[in-house]
């Protein structure tokens, strides 16, 4: 479910929080305990969006934990690498029979090698960004869009209402979205998923963006 988020990157624009409060959760023990009641399966608003439209060329999921929204993209033909910072998660991941060369890695999502910036053509989000701690939701943005080729797609599912009182997962009004990733992402489309997991049902919502063609490294704050 997680990217790591106990440390910012000492350089460059994706860990530009190092002065930031750590993630009080260690994913790791909680993988190791079995404490995962959001590894669910595949989600389901992006079953529904994969019904009708097409991803492709190469897809970073982060936060994939087990993998599940991995295999489901490999399944429709998209070159697919799944991040996570729990190896427990990623052994788990690996355990499964791979569907079409699908690969995970281990590593820090505010701290990836410089051979992946520019890199893949989609980012595919669901319980990412909703994991991390609020105060590094900035840091986030900055990383997904260093990722991405310029015009390339970010499909977020996103929790707006998570009905829990501390998190995480942490929830988001869409106007904090939108001030966050509107100076990096033109939103192509927003719509509220008719699928969802039981007790997420009109908690989520869905969007399609595309990184803007000339932007490059830009830092948000709020």
């Amino acid at each position: 479910m997680n990217a790591n988020t106990n440390s910012g990157s000492p350089s460059g624009p994706l860990g530009s929080g190092a002065d930031l409060p750590a993630d009080p959760v260690d994913w790791e023990a909680r993988y190791r305990a079995g404490d995962t009641p959001w590894d669910r399966g595949a989600a389901p608003p992006l079953e529904e969006f994969l019904r009708d439209h097409h991803v492709s060329g190469e897809v970073l999921v982060p936060g994939c934990g087990t993998g599940h929204d991995v295999r489901l993209l490999a399944s429709r033909g998209a070159q697919v690498i799944g991040l996570d910072f729990s190896e427990t998660a990623l052994a788990m991941a690996r355990s499964h029979a791979p569907v079409a060369g699908e690969r995970y890695e281990q590593g820090d999502l505010f701290a990836l090698p410089e051979a992946w910036a520019g890199r893949f053509d989609w980012v595919v989000e669901h319980t990412c960004f909703c994991a991390i701690p609020p105060a590094r939701r900035a840091d986030y943005v900055t990383a997904v869009s260093r990722v991405l080729k310029p015009g390339g797609s970010l499909l977020a599912v996103f929790f707006l209402d998570p009905g829990v009182e501390k998190g995480p997962p942490h929830g988001a009004t869409k106007e904090e979205i939108a001030t966050l990733f509107n100076p990096f992402f033109v939103l192509e489309r927003e719509w509220k998923p008719s699928a969802a997991f039981p007790e997420r049902e009109g908690g989520e919502s869905c969007q399609l963006r595309r990184k803007e063609e000339k932007t490059t490294t830009k830092t948000v704050r709020l």
